[in-house]
């Protein structure tokens, strides 16, 4: 008798048991073997951990119902009988039982439980209650028919005693398991490549090719003081000597970083024979200019720039077998991804997301604008992670901002225990940089609440171009059409997570192209806060709402940027809600924070960065909901860590925009990087209240209206009628 894993669909056969368990077997032995090299403790047991759960995580497919379903004489949606249980019992059914084996089994469809709730269970412990009389008869006969099928034979007996932290590895275990087995299926389901060759880090040659094209660009340069200094700076950074696993990079704008630090690295992951590079960017619209500039420097002849340094703009991911192969892996030897979608998969306890996490450890991982990575809540657990990857998975951090906040120094952040974290530059080459920071702009305020139309005739006032930052994605919406409806599209432009990642680039290229152009000055990019960090461009005057002093900051940066323009100033200010424009209640304790700072004349500048945290901390507080995210890691409760750790407090989905791609998705002919391409992530509950269709698994398609100029928000604000105007 045949036994089967999978059932068939369209022209492709039903998958057997023996080749879907015997090919997830050899994948999670080769997944552990990649990250064994880099574990400081456990090598042993994550081989016995894999082999175990790899064998028998699908041992309750064999049960008769379950096969007249997967071999396809009967037709149903899903398996009529929990098929993780039989795993489970064969697990525990010993004097000595494997309890990690049986937990990893539980998870590899739902996520791990909260272990505290679950012992309390007694002997029906990860156990399905409803079937355990059930699966416990007939576990004797699956048992053998598995082991007439499958040839690898289970660990007798062993130690399941984990060293170091016991949530990380077990996360860990369980990523190397649910690739293996997503992969497998999605093979044999044509969805996944049979064979995923990439290109490896190279670290010594990427070097050697960046250090040519520093060189050349400082050569071809002015050697003015400010490119004499990129130059200290680059050198600065890519030799220096650290010894720790996490080190900081506090640089000024337009020192250079994004280059220095990823020198830094690759040397770095040269001498700690590291396989990867992380780059990790706090807003998503400033991807694909970082990508741009690495592909350029960083690619190897005869190799694909896709291939090399990986474009990861949401934090997709997928279950379903349709699906699986949208979700985005960490596979290539440079990733650059957004904050979000990084720490967000630390947090997880979706087996699709966590399905990417056995490709961290022997990473190198840059936090670029680091301050505004996380909001102050979350930097405790952050921390934690943070420090677990370096010591125990071989992990290197560089945590770098123009505006860099030493959060670790807090007590309330760190737990008490001050960990030194070194600087990859030079203390007198800092110094010499900060001089141009102290000159370039000037801090002013005006904090009476502004109305619309108040807003628009205020920003015309000032010289241009200009660059306006709001704190929503709908008030900049609304900003950006009215301020068209009355001077004209010509004079403004915008720039949000409303639009796609290719509508954004185009309209980065446009604005560039402007700011070039000396005759070109009455206009305005109105944005959100994607745009106040990392953005390589320059405005005669920035305006920007009233959000954290490290936000200002950042916003600073994109005036002026090179110093060369006199009496240049950036504004705070405050909006008047109405119908159309609403505050972010996200942001409203920084914001007292740094309206106390300008009440009292407080100079702004970088070094008040830290104590603005602090303060922020001493005010307001850590919210007891988040002290608990400390305790539930300790304790094992992964449902909760993975609900209440949200860098974004709601619930997005990824939405497709275009007619075009939404065909391919339905003909099977669309991949994860045109996906990230061609999509945006609304909230999920309005996504709901509208009614846009569901294509699959958390994947819709956005049919409301859409535009290259305000995105989707062209679908929602009606903008013809603005008392129809939909609260977003």
């Amino acid at each position: 008798m045949i036994y089967f894993a999978h059932s068939p669909k369209a022209d492709i056969p039903a998958q057997t048991y023996a080749d879907h368990v015997g090919g997830v077997i050899k994948l999670a032995k080769e997944n552990v073997q990649s990250i064994a090299q880099f574990a400081k403790y456990n090598h042993a047991l994550l081989g016995h951990l894999a082999l175990d759960v790899a064998t028998f995580h699908d041992l309750g497919k064999l049960i008769p119902e379950n096969q007249r379903v997967l071999s396809g004489v009967v037709s149903a949606r899903s398996l009529p009988v929990n098929h993780v249980d039989a795993g489970v019992a064969y697990c525990l059914q010993d004097d000595n039982p494997k309890v990690l084996a049986a937990a990893l089994i539980y998870a590899h469809h739902r996520g791990f439980c909260d272990f505290s709730s679950e012992e309390n269970r007694g002997a029906l412990i990860f156990r399905d209650s409803e079937i355990v009389a059930n699966i416990d008869n007939q576990l004797s006969s699956l048992e053998k028919i598995h082991m007439k099928l499958i040839r690898e034979q289970p660990h007798k007996q062993y130690v399941e005693d984990v060293q170091g932290d016991f949530s990380v590895f077990l996360r860990m275990v369980l990523s190397c398991i649910v690739d293996a087995d997503h992969t497998n299926t999605g093979r044999h389901y044509r969805k996944f490549p049979e064979s995923n060759y990439l290109p490896r880090l190279l670290p010594e040659e990427r070097l050697a090719q960046l250090d040519k094209a520093i060189t050349k660009l400082h050569t071809s340069s002015d050697n003015n003081k400010r490119n004499l200094l990129r130059n200290e700076m680059y050198w600065s950074c890519r030799n220096a000597e650290i010894h720790t696993g996490i080190s900081s990079c506090d640089s000024p704008v337009g020192s250079g970083k994004t280059s220095a630090v990823m020198a830094h690295l690759l040397a770095q992951a040269a001498k700690r024979k590291l396989r990867r590079i992380i780059v990790v960017l706090p807003f998503t619209n400033i991807i694909t200019q970082s990508v741009n500039k690495y592909r350029d420097v960083l690619v190897l002849p005869g190799e694909d720039p896709k291939e090399v340094v990986a474009e990861l703009h949401h934090r997709a991911d997928f279950d379903s077998v349709d699906t699986r192969h949208l979700t985005t892996l960490w596979q290539a030897p440079i990733i650059v991804t957004t904050a979000v979608a990084f720490f967000e998969t630390l947090a997880s306890n979706n087996t699709a997301a966590l399905r990417r996490l056995y490709e961290l450890p022997g990473s190198a991982i840059f936090v670029d604008e680091s301050h505004a990575a996380l909001p102050a809540k979350f930097l405790p657990i952050a921390w934690r992670w943070m420090n677990i990857m370096a010591s125990e998975w071989s992990c290197y951090w560089v945590l770098a901002s123009g505006s860099l906040s030493r959060f670790w120094t807090i007590p309330d952040i760190s737990g008490g225990d001050i960990l030194f974290v070194p600087e990859i530059v030079e203390s007198t080459i800092r110094a010499k940089l900060t001089t141009y920071e102290e000159k370039r702009i000037t801090f002013k305020h005006d904090l009476s609440p502004k109305t619309l139309d108040m807003l628009i005739e205020w920003i015309v006032t000032f010289s241009g171009p200009r660059i306006v930052i709001m704190n929503t994605v709908q008030s900049a919406a609304v900003l950006a059409y009215n301020y068209g409806q009355r001077y004209g599209r010509d004079h403004v432009e915008h720039l949000s997570t409303a639009l796609t990642p290719d509508n954004r680039e185009s309209t980065l290229r446009r604005i560039k192209l402007r700011l070039t152009h000396k005759n070109d000055l009455d206009w305005t990019l109105i944005a959100t806060s994607c745009v106040e960090a990392g953005m390589d461009f320059s405005f005669r005057t920035g305006f920007r709402e009233l959000a954290s002093l490290s936000s200002l900051l950042q916003a600073s940066g994109r005036v002026n940027r090179e110093g060369s323009m006199p009496d240049t100033t950036i504004w705070t200010f405050c909006i008047g809600e109405d119908k159309w424009m609403k505050q972010n209640p996200g942001v409203k304790n920084a914001a007292n924070v740094l309206r106390g700072y300008l009440e009292k004349d407080i100079s702004i500048n970088p070094s008040l960065t830290t104590a603005s945290i602090a303060e922020e901390i001493a005010l307001y507080g850590m919210n007891p909901s988040h002290r608990k995210l400390l305790r539930a890691e300790e304790l094992r409760n992964f449902p909760y860590v993975d609900s209440n750790f949200r860098v974004i407090d709601s619930d997005t989905r990824i939405a497709i925009v275009s007619q075009d791609v939404r065909t391919k998705y339905i003909h099977g002919k669309l991949d994860w990087r045109e996906l990230q391409r061609t999509s945006v992530q609304i909230t999920k509950y309005k996504l709901d209240d509208l009614r846009v269709p569901l294509l699959a698994d958390g994947l819709y398609y956005w049919n409301l209206g859409y535009d290259d100029f305000l995105g989707y928000m062209s679908g929602v604000l009606h903008p013809q009628k603005h008392n129809e105007v939909l609260i977003f």
